[in-house]
């Protein structure tokens, strides 16, 4: 991860509001704005639209007083550090257009690479007007089928951050329930209203034939590629969601009936509870498939009452296990997108990936690990389809602060340094965690951590200063890890290690 000058901790208590008092109450800049770049890891934006002049440095920050927490951020504070710590690094102006985040989906445009995942988010006419005005490419619709869905409720709960922010999001919510007809209705006036944005089609039949009528509906209807849905984990009838994308023999004979549908291209959704998704992957782009997307949710149970016994979200007194998303799937989703990217059979196959994208670092790795596109739904529920500018912002400057004229030139780079296998791995050398004593406030958690969970080799004294003891050190950084200051760094070099 690219690390900020300004991070999320710094403004903790910021609730990214609607309609920001703080904006209203300033005047002069739009800080809640430059705020919200802040938290989703886009503070070099930020600075580049902040003045040429230090106005919050002499302010009585009436903001702050506006704010729904009075005083409880310190907006002035953050901007002035904006200005002071940030704007003078900036190594390249703002890019004036998006061209560098161009690319295409199966040889069909996008504007850029992001889009809606098939979920609640996109599920209406109004939604995906709403996404696609403020800049999303497209919105691959909520997963149509000919099932009478009926909700439960409630049906999502959440692991969550210090801050209240979304850590971890489970849903035992089903597919689209509206008819087929009225969606195709839907997809007709999206194509007419906004003839230049993509509309991914989730599909999921019953049968064969099932599977073959959705993906030719589709298609009539305006939508410019199929989305199979295969993995969807709340769904338990044979043949359906993620029963299908763990038998290969299905997910061939499903993606053969939709292909005999549509000329249209072809995607397989795929679930990550499965050890390897390739083999579900290998059968669908076997029987016509043009690519694959993945990850869907994982199986999950989250939390348990310790009064009622019952886990989340409870139904009645029932639960049952969902899906889980959000930021703390995303180490998982990267190692199958890693995964996919490598597989030989799926060279020159469009790959979708999604799975805790939240700012454009995380989109970032998905396209340096291979994916040729990116999809997001928790991150819109819980911020909402606003987040767009910062992920196109944030990766269109990093591009230009490259160098680089468009994604392709980064794609996949990251993919020779991923191994499935620990024994490529160099063992002889280590590096040395450094201390930085101007930033040390003497807490001693790196001394706890190494003591208990490491190898006791920080000495903490009287004068509340770690010291290291090189003999016992063996460069693991879980003390690097810990420090809540960041007061402490790896060492620039590797030193070999003492036998």
């Amino acid at each position: 991860m690219l690390k900020n000058t300004i991070s999320r901790s710094d403004m903790l208590r910021c609730t990214l509001c609607r309609d920001a008092p703080c904006r209203a109450a300033c005047g002069r800049i739009d800080c809640a704005s430059l705020l919200r770049n802040i938290w989703f890891a886009n503070e070099k934006t930020a600075a580049a639209h902040y003045p040429d002049t230090d106005i919050c440095a002499d302010c009585a920050a009436p903001c702050e007083e506006a704010c729904v927490r009075p005083h409880e951020v310190p907006i002035r504070k953050l901007m002035m550090r904006l200005y002071d710590e940030v704007k003078p690094g900036l190594e390249v102006p703002m890019p004036q257009d998006e061209e560098r985040l161009r690319t295409d989906f199966c040889g069909i445009p996008l504007e850029n690479p992001f889009l809606l995942s098939s979920s609640v988010i996109a599920s209406t006419y109004e939604m995906c007007a709403r996404a696609f005005e403020a800049g999303w490419a497209g919105a691959a619709f909520k997963t149509i089928c000919t099932l009478d869905i009926h909700e439960a409720s409630p049906r999502f709960s959440a692991v969550t951050g210090a801050a209240g922010n979304i850590i971890g999001f489970k849903n035992i919510e089903q597919l689209s329930d509206h008819s087929v007809a009225e969606n195709m209705e839907v997809f007709r006036r999206l194509k007419t209203d906004y003839p230049d944005k993509f509309i991914l089609a989730s599909i999921m039949g019953q049968n064969e034939a099932e599977w073959e009528e959705l993906a030719r509906l589709c298609d009539e209807n305006g939508a410019d590629a199929i989305e199979l849905n295969f993995s969807c984990p709340n769904m338990v009838d044979e043949s359906l969601g993620s029963d299908i994308g763990q038998v290969p023999e299905l997910v061939a004979r499903l993606t053969a009936a939709a292909r005999r549908g549509t000329k249209k291209p072809v995607l397989a959704k795929l679930t990550p509870n499965v050890q390897s998704m390739n083999p579900a992957a290998d059968a669908a782009v076997r029987c016509g498939a043009d690519g694959v997307a993945a990850i869907n949710t994982i199986k999950s149970i989250i939390g348990v009452n310790p009064h009622t016994y019952v886990s989340e979200p409870a139904v009645h007194g029932m639960s049952a296990v969902g899906g889980y998303s959000g930021n703390a799937v995303k180490p998982i989703a990267l190692r199958f997108i890693a995964e996919l990217a490598k597989n030989r059979n799926l060279e020159g196959k469009h790959i979708s990936a999604m799975g805790g994208i939240e700012t454009w670092q995380d989109a970032l790795e998905y396209i340096l690990l291979g994916a040729d596109s990116v999809q997001v739904t928790t991150a819109v529920m819980q911020y909402g389809y606003r987040i767009i500018d910062d992920l196109k912002a944030g990766l269109n400057l990093y591009l230009a602060e490259k160098g680089l004229s468009g994604l392709d030139d980064i794609r996949g780079m990251a993919l020779e340094s991923v191994s499935e296998r620990t024994d490529v791995l160099e063992r002889d050398t280590v590096i040395y965690p450094v201390f930085h004593s101007d930033r040390c406030i003497g807490c001693g958690r790196c001394s706890i951590s190494c003591a208990d969970g490491g190898h006791q080799a920080i000495l903490f004294g009287e004068d509340r200063r770690p010291k290291l003891d090189g003999r016992k050190c063996v460069g693991c950084h879980l003390c690097i890890l810990v420090c809540p200051e960041k007061a402490i760094t790896p060492a620039g070099k590797r030193v070999r290690k003492i036998i």
